[in-house]
């Protein structure tokens, strides 16, 4: 599906520094994240990688993140937010920052 470049620019991705996990209790795969996305407060993240990344491989990890998708619930724990990763036979593979460059959290990616 092809969309109109206008409709790309609605989309806001960010650096997001994830600063702590936790496995939500009850579920097999959902993680709960706090990113620092350069903004006042850190944004909770929920999402269904804890089958391929453990907690500590993902704390202190600069991901990139979709920021302005509508907050859902999982589990009944808000997600305001949505971390991009490619898919290589339904494994995800989180899209990260080269650490060889000094991009804080909250700069916007275009």
């Amino acid at each position: 599906m092809e969309i109109e470049y206008e409709d790309f620019l609605k989309l806001d991705i960010r650096v997001g520094l994830v600063k702590s996990c936790y496995k939500i209790p009850k579920s097999k795969n959902l993680y709960k994240l706090m990113v620092d996305c350069g903004e006042k407060d850190l944004r909770q993240i929920v999402t269904g990688i804890a089958h391929f990344y453990s907690q500590e491989d993902l704390i202190n990890e600069k991901i990139i993140i979709l920021t302005n998708l509508k907050p859902r619930k999982f589990m009944g724990i808000e997600s305001q937010g949505m971390l991009l990763a490619a898919d290589l036979n339904n494994e995800p593979f989180l899209l990260k920052i080269d650490e060889r460059k000094p991009i804080p959290p909250g700069s916007k990616i275009k």
